[in-house]
């Protein structure tokens, strides 16, 4: 098992993914992020079944950050329960992994 995670996070429109990925990247609570989308969301809100078009930001990270992470996601989503979901990497491209935790390092002490 590898401290590497890999974050998702389900973001309202393009504009809100973009805004929390330089957001993690320049606090250097990520090193990467990808954007997807939009794709099409159906869910359970209040007892309605809801459709909403979103964007996946993906952000690699690592798993002793998680805290700091979800607290500036939760800081620039808008939504009252936003989609956050932290995924361990049981395996990781060493090179990568390293490259993942010298852009971390001011954040892993």
């Amino acid at each position: 098992m590898t401290d590497v995670l890999l974050v998702r996070v389900n973001c309202p429109s393009a504009a809100v993914a973009d805004e929390i990925a330089e957001a993690a990247i320049a606090s250097g609570l990520a090193a990467c992020a990808n954007i997807d989308g939009p794709i099409r969301s159906v869910y359970v809100w209040e007892s309605e079944i809801e459709r909403a078009e979103e964007w996946v930001l993906w952000l690699k990270s690592a798993a002793k950050i998680w805290d700091r992470l979800e607290a500036l996601v939760l800081a620039h989503h808008p939504h009252e329960v936003p989609a956050i979901l932290g995924v361990p990497c049981e395996a990781a491209y060493g090179p990568f992994a390293a490259w993942i935790e010298t852009n971390l390092s001011s954040n892993l002490d």
